[in-house]
């Protein structure tokens, strides 16, 4: 197990791509430029929050989430038979998908509880948003350039490919950015379940897809949540301005 999950870990640095890495940013940028206006004060923590979101969730899939999943496969291939597994597919795989949500959602906003814990647990909603957003597009770039990188070493790429990476680093951005905004209110576990409960009804395509569910009604399906999540966080950046207005000294020192 413990070389399954190495090779895993290593293989998102494996066929590297200019192409594949500079799109992932590209959609990081796009995806992070409606909470732009507080975020670059000290740009030095903010690329801390943001690159130890990428790396923290790498190692907590690789390390946690991949073995929990390979524990409960192997339970349920002992306790079930292939037949059965396959027709109760969409109900037994529940378990692993939301190991998924509350793993990445975790470790995604450990950046954000150290910014937290530093300012004595009190900071304005906002700054949780915002830095929220920056750990989220942290992890979702990383995660696009790795498939960009995949698809494109094996020859695969096709638009809709693309077109579903851009919108899941709208989601990862969002969410994040929800689940910060609620640990600055006082809410972070609420939020966190929510986060990682969204995350996981996001990646129930998964299942469906094993199921036969068509490739447009999936990306369909990734796509409404992710807008949903989106405006849902950017709603909750765009109704609070005065505060940004408001703040004499928005600075993010540690």
């Amino acid at each position: 197990m413990l070389k399954q999950t190495a090779d895993f870990f290593l293989s998102w640095f494996a066929n590297p791509s200019a192409a594949g890495i500079a799109l992932a940013v590209v959609f990081g940028v796009i995806w992070l430029f409606p909470y732009w206006p507080p975020l670059f004060v000290k740009r030095y923590w903010l690329w801390a929050v943001l690159l130890g979101s990428a790396l923290l969730t790498l190692a907590s899939i690789s390390f946690i989430q991949i073995p929990v999943q390979m524990w409960i496969g192997r339970f349920l291939t002992t306790s079930m038979s292939q037949a059965q597994l396959q027709n109760w597919l969409l109900l037994v795989g529940i378990p692993q998908i939301l190991i998924t949500g509350l793993v990445q959602e975790a470790a995604k906003l450990v950046p954000v509880v150290i910014y937290w814990l530093k300012k004595q647990r009190d900071i304005p909603p906002y700054l949780g948003l915002a830095f929220g957003a920056v750990a989220g597009a942290g992890f979702g770039i990383f995660e696009a350039q790795w498939i960009h990188n995949s698809i494109l070493a094996n020859g695969q790429a096709s638009g809709l490919a693309f077109l579903e990476r851009f919108f899941v680093v709208g989601f990862h951005t969002s969410i994040s950015a929800i689940a910060g905004y609620g640990l600055a209110l006082g809410k972070g576990g609420r939020n966190y379940l929510l986060a990682a409960f969204l995350h996981s009804l996001l990646n129930y395509s998964a299942l469906l897809v094993q199921k036969g569910l068509s490739v447009i009604l999936i990306e369909a399906y990734i796509g409404i949540i992710a807008v949903l999540v989106t405006l849902v966080g950017l709603w909750l950046h765009f109704r609070q301005p005065e505060l940004e207005a408001d703040d004499p000294d928005p600075t993010y020192d540690f």
